[in-house]
């Protein structure tokens, strides 16, 4: 069953065995062979079958998390999110080889790119051929949509790879084993690679089927990803115009418009067909065990009974101990009900970070995404995403046995994951329509076009339990009243690669983005693009590096009873409001108790146990990735010295 993703590996096509008597040298009219597979569309859909784990990962299965959601370990690294210890450096030597291994199976993953291997290059080139070849048995319809499809996923793996390391040799053919110079041809500017991979988006979008069946590609998730990935192409023309690696290529600025205007129409295909909306409250998209609603494009259902389940969810419990947290960062960044920061915010109680008076001063989806009380076991920041468990989840933890219902806990859990969403689709089109305005002279954003977008995800339906806490609608984005928001002009945002953004409409697009994935992969993404990773710095961007307003006598009123013990003393620290750090400190009577000496005190923002920045970050040279050293010594060994060039900043390291 196809719409729950099982593990499928790439087919092999066999290929008749010869041999000296003629009757084995007979072909076969049963067996499949490379000549006759092809002819059936069905093994045509098995093929491509293969890499639906790959691309649509969904929470992936098992106790797997390679580029599923960044709950589970130290999935992602960006300025939304922080660990206990000193934070994971971002590459600063250069891999030995094209998987990463030493730098762990997640670096690229967390990047939003693709390793240095051209495997799925060539498994969609291999498909281009085949189909191509029986271009004349297949009725137009069967071979537009398998070509469509095939192009497509030979457009996001490309799209991948140029996001990794910018130019890259480009294959439209597989090339033989024979061929050496093809096998160590130089790299490709990014700029025609990229072009190629709009036409091949042009011909999928145009001829893929609007629908083949539950959960398999279509017309609109095509395009979904084609306005993803040249929407990050167009973006990066802009704010890495100047970068050594972008010399390369021509017509910068010419091609920036071209890929933002395909970004926007490629999004408008899904939008004017009417078929997705915002009906569905926000927790019910992550946490459900069918798909819920008009809003999601592409689900992955899980199931026991077929022994396809995942672990995200027990990450999201309340108990379990994620690797990532979110960050006092991530909390000033979102929205009050009223629509403004809470630097401006009218809203009762906008200026506090206390985890309960957030989740009812602030966007919707805050109450969706965290929990409401600021957590002290298995703590890093005390801010703790439960956006991917039911509801239920965190509520049936048995304090007395220590363990959850067996639904949420251990790569037990069943809940679908929403793989392509619309909210993607419209605030895709959204932000190239607002780039196109302010740097191209294009038509300016109107109410209408906020009201598609925008304010069309902020009017989602509320859950129950959010209306309880009294939680609200967040007020709609105005485009006579956008926001000014001081944050913009900070000094953590003068110190990035691209500098201040200049439009506070863009500012609050990017804000949307922020409150809408996170723990997603999209901010890591996001912020290379736009080049922001400097925010992932502690000493111009301080609040990374702490947590959430902590008052540990108010604490002791949780239902989750706070589970500090003789360990603790010295370790919970916060940062009082005048910059001061206190921390807790704690005895053991002779019953054995935890008696604290200075807990009344302990109200402030809290830090993460031995926190530490990471290393420095800077320039251009860590927005793309290098180049190995195991493909710079395959060119050499095989005569082609000097054909492999090095990203720029990373010779010799």
């Amino acid at each position: 069953m196809r719409k729950i993703f099982n593990l499928l590996t790439i087919l092999t096509v066999v290929v008749a065995i010869t041999g000296c008597d003629g009757f084995l040298d007979r072909p076969t009219k049963t067996a499949l062979t490379d000549e006759n597979y092809w002819n059936n569309p069905d093994n045509i859909r098995l093929f491509v079958n293969g890499g639906y784990n790959y691309y649509f990962t969904g929470y992936n299965s098992g106790w797997s998390g390679t580029k599923a959601t960044s709950v589970f370990g130290d999935k992602e690294i960006s300025d939304d999110v922080t660990t206990s210890g000193v934070q994971s450096d971002i590459l600063t030597v250069t891999p030995k080889d094209n998987w990463y291994r030493a730098e762990g199976i997640y670096w690229l993953a967390r990047r939003g790119g693709a390793p240095w291997n051209f495997a799925w290059v060539r498994k969609w080139n291999t498909l281009i051929e085949r189909i191509e070849a029986r271009k004349d048995i297949y009725p137009v319809a069967v071979y537009n949509h398998w070509m469509g499809v095939a192009r497509f996923f030979r457009a996001w793996e490309y799209s991948k790879l140029v996001q990794s390391f910018g130019d890259v040799p480009y294959y439209d053919a597989v090339v033989k084993d024979n061929d050496k110079d093809n096998q160590f041809k130089a790299r490709d500017p990014r700029s025609y690679v990229m072009q190629k991979c709009m036409e091949d988006f042009d011909f999928a979008v145009a001829n893929i089927k609007a629908d083949d069946g539950v959960d398999y590609l279509n017309k609109y998730v095509a395009a979904t990803i084609a306005s993803r990935c040249m929407l990050f192409e167009g973006t990066w023309y802009i704010y890495h115009k100047n970068d050594q690696a972008m010399q390369t290529n021509t017509n910068i600025d010419g091609l920036a418009k071209t890929f933002l205007e395909k970004a926007r129409d490629y999004a408008e295909v899904v939008m004017n067909s009417g078929k997705y909306k915002f009906d569905t409250d926000f927790n019910s998209l992550f946490a459900s065990e069918s798909k819920p609603g008009n809003e999601i494009l592409l689900y992955r259902t899980y199931s026991s009974a077929l022994s396809v389940r995942h672990c995200t969810a027990s990450y999201s419990n309340l108990y379990e101990g994620p690797g990532n947290f979110g960050n006092l960062s991530t909390l000033k960044a979102w929205l009050c009900a009223d629509g403004q920061p809470y630097t401006s915010s009218t809203v009762e109680n906008a200026d506090s970070f206390n985890m309960k008076d957030m989740i009812a001063s602030r966007d919707s989806r805050f109450e969706a995404t965290f929990w409401g009380e600021t957590t002290y076991h298995n703590y890093a920041t005390g801010i703790y995403a439960t956006k991917f468990c039911f509801r239920e989840g965190p509520l049936l933890w048995d304090v007395a046995t220590n363990s959850s219902h067996p639904h949420f806990k251990s790569n037990t859990n069943t809940n679908g994951a929403p793989c392509v969403r619309y909210a993607e689709t419209v605030l895709n089109w959204i932000e190239a329509k607002a780039e196109l305005a302010d740097k191209f002279g294009g038509a300016a954003v109107t109410q209408d076009d906020l009201d598609k977008s925008i304010n069309a995800i902020r009017n989602r339906p509320l859950a129950p339990e959010a209306i309880e806490k009294g939680v609200q609608k967040t007020a709609p984005l105005m485009i006579a009243a956008i926001p000014d928001d001081p944050a913009r002009t900070s000094a953590a945002e003068v110190a990035t690669h691209a500098g201040v953004v200049n439009s506070p409409l863009i500012w609050e697009i990017r804000r949307e983005r922020r409150m809408e994935f996170f723990f997603e992969h999209v901010r890591t993404r996001d912020i290379r693009r736009w080049g922001k990773l400097e925010l992932m710095q502690g000493a111009t961007n301080p609040d990374i590096l702490k947590g959430a307003w902590m008052n540990l006598e108010e604490a002791k009123e949780q239902f989750y009873p706070v589970k500090l013990t003789a360990k603790d003393a010295g370790l919970l620290k916060v940062e009082l409001a005048d910059g001061t750090i206190l921390a807790y400190e704690c005895t053991v009577n002779e019953n054995n108790e935890i008696v604290s000496d200075n807990a009344a005190q302990m109200r402030g923002f809290v830090l993460p146990r031995n926190i530490g920045d990471r290393g420095p970050i800077g320039g251009e040279k860590q927005y793309l990735e290098p180049i190995c050293t195991d493909v710079l010594a395959d060119y050499k060994d095989n005569g082609y010295d000097g054909v492999m060039i090095q990203n720029p900043g990373w010779e010799g390291l």
